[in-house]
């Protein structure tokens, strides 16, 4: 099952979120953080394909605070308007809103994941390095090809970490992945070869069904090991 629910972030903003719902008791919660394209019907079914795995999902509309109700696709002026939003999107404030889906979401003490793409995998990491400052503290948050993640290598996270890179990514140098694996040896990063930036996404053109699919088992053994 899923819905749309209002939520109220700490400096009192207001952003929809969209809910999936196993069917049963959950295993465990997730927080999605969509890329910078909207919570759109790749994001949704994201959500949808997890809570079939057993978590209850969650995931927030960072876009709300500019504008309401942004779905956006992956060609043309839909792709030009994403990137304005980027130029907009704070990752303070972005925290804000996953904080208040995590906490929505992990109501009830459920341990809660958080995972993220493109711009979602770069607040996946700051959710558990800087997640404790918004009394959110995830069991383990996972990546996607998470750009500038670079810049903040050294901050140290809270919680187990899985960060998943293609290697013919154009949009994240290698230097970014390293940075991350000088600071943190401990944490698990994988690197697909022949998967461009995006190759999870199966409405892009960079979509490489191997290695989503390869990322998927993996990203789902990590959170059940760590969530459920």
């Amino acid at each position: 099952m899923a819905q749309v629910v209002e939520l109220k972030a700490a400096d009192g903003h207001e952003l929809d979120a969209y809910i999936a719902t196993p069917e049963g008791a959950p295993i465990g919660a997730l927080v999605v953080v969509q890329e910078i394209f909207g919570v759109n019907s790749h994001i949704r079914s994201v959500a949808d394909g997890y809570a079939k795995d057993g978590f209850v999902v969650i995931a927030p509309a960072l876009f709300d605070r500019y504008e309401k109700g942004v779905e956006l696709g992956y060609a043309g002026d839909d792709m030009k308007r994403a990137y304005d939003f980027y130029g907009k999107l704070d990752p303070k404030t972005a925290l804000l809103d996953v904080a208040a889906a995590f906490a929505h979401v992990s109501e009830g003490g459920k341990p809660t994941g958080v995972i993220g793409y493109c711009y979602g995998g770069f607040m996946s990491w700051l959710a558990a390095t800087r997640g404790e400052e918004l009394k959110m503290r995830p069991a383990c948050t996972v990546g996607y090809y998470a750009g500038g993640i670079g810049k903040v290598a050294t901050e140290e996270p809270s919680c187990p970490v899985l960060l998943h890179f293609g290697a013919e990514d154009t949009h994240i140098g290698p230097e970014q992945i390293e940075a991350v694996r000088s600071a943190h040896p401990e944490i698990t990063i994988y690197v697909y070869e022949g998967a461009e930036h995006g190759f999870n996404c199966d409405q892009r053109g960079s979509y490489n069904p191997e290695a989503a699919k390869l990322a998927r088992s993996r990203s789902l053994e990590f959170l059940r090991t760590h969530i459920a």
